[in-house]
């Protein structure tokens, strides 16, 4: 069973989380700079319009600021049958060598849109086309289990390469769904944060990128620390819900990892009064999966709605999401559900620009 929020008093659908988003607000292309994006601060009993690059002195000295390090790989690979059809597939996750088969660590877990599904040990050839260039993949069959949705395959690379080099040389930024161009050399570049250091994310945790090396510096210089976590996002994030019952939706499950330096830095936060401050709201599933679980890497499929009780979180910088999504019900668990709701409001007066590649908002967690 996924992790679960305790009731709330009000009871919640899917359509409370819904809003109004004129489709000119779907952020297509990021900021010129970085920091240069706006910052709605929410924290005050009025919102605020700031550019983001103000952050730094938003902040305490002594607050922790959790960053997700994870890279974003580039999952999305085209290829064709041997019956000529063509395909392609959305690589979620790599297996690790245990979690494999034959224990190779060429296997992965992958979405594949395609007419007709291969029978297993069927060859699919991705990204080169049946006359040359481009690896193979054998279909193994449905993953976790026949009844799954998603796809086991084996990578094989012409010269052994892993899964990560076979992406890095033949695969396709997976930009979300609401991005209508193709990828280009501009979004590998901006379609990642400038701490990127862990590879296995198929969307990027895209509060963090609004941070440059300037707000890193001005960070530093007003006495914020710094810490790590790991979450690889999955595309589960984009997926829309199909239920109106909040309580009927499954979660995805994101494997994490949080480093030992990471909790003692929460630690030390703690003891000298400072917040710890989640840059994204994958940060906020890790570190609360952490605390009702103990574990410090694994799968989560923490679904935090409101009534959701927070234990480390205390103040969060998150982008816009989408209408109806599980991460509207995050920041509305976290802030509370009237301002949630408000601000976004004025944050679509404002022509804020909305989702992956648009502006930040910086929220405290509401005291009730």
């Amino acid at each position: 069973m996924p992790e679960s929020s305790p009731a709330p008093t009000r009871v919640f659908t899917v359509a409370d989380f819904d809003f109004q988003l004129p489709e000119s607000l779907i952020a297509q292309h990021p900021a010129a700079e970085r920091s240069a994006s706006r910052l709605l601060d929410g924290t005050g009993p009025q919102p605020i319009d700031r550019i983001f690059r103000a952050l730094p002195g938003l902040l305490r000295s002594g607050d922790l600021l959790v960053f997700n390090d994870t890279q974003v790989v580039k999952a999305r690979l085209f290829g064709e049958k041997a019956s000529g059809g063509k395909f392609e597939i959305l690589i979620e996750r790599v297996l690790l060598p245990h979690e494999a088969l034959d224990g190779s660590g060429q296997e992965v877990v992958a979405h594949i849109r395609v007419s007709k599904k291969p029978q297993p040990g069927g060859l699919l050839h991705l990204a080169g086309g049946l006359n040359g260039g481009g690896f193979d993949a054998v279909f193994l069959g449905r993953w976790p289990d026949e009844r799954g949705q998603l796809f086991r395959l084996r990578l094989e690379g012409p010269a052994g390469e892993t899964p990560y080099e076979l992406m890095a040389g033949h695969g396709h930024v997976p930009l979300p769904p609401y991005i209508t161009h193709g990828d280009d050399a501009d979004d590998e570049r901006r379609y990642q944060t400038v701490f990127a250091r862990v590879p296995g994310a198929v969307a990027a945790p895209t509060a963090a990128l609004h941070f440059d090396e300037g707000v890193l510096s001005a960070l530093d210089a007003h006495g914020v620390r710094r810490a790590n976590v790991t979450l690889h996002v999955g595309a589960g994030t984009f997926a829309p819900m199909k239920t109106e019952r909040i309580e009927e939706h499954v979660m995805h499950h994101e494997r994490y990892a949080i480093p030992p330096e990471t909790l003692q830095a929460i630690a030390d936060c703690r003891a000298r009064g400072g917040r710890v401050v989640a840059v994204g709201t994958t940060t906020v599933r890790t570190l609360e999966s952490w605390a009702r679980s103990g574990e410090v890497q694994g799968d989560t499929n923490i679904f935090i709605t409101p009534g959701f009780e927070f234990r480390v979180v205390d103040v969060l910088v998150t982008n816009f999401h989408l209408p109806k999504s599980t991460l509207m019900m995050l920041v509305s668990a976290f802030a509370g559900y009237e301002r949630v709701m408000a601000l976004y409001r004025h944050a679509v007066a404002q022509g804020y620009r909305f989702f992956s590649y648009g502006d930040a908002m910086l929220l405290e967690r509401s005291s009730s």
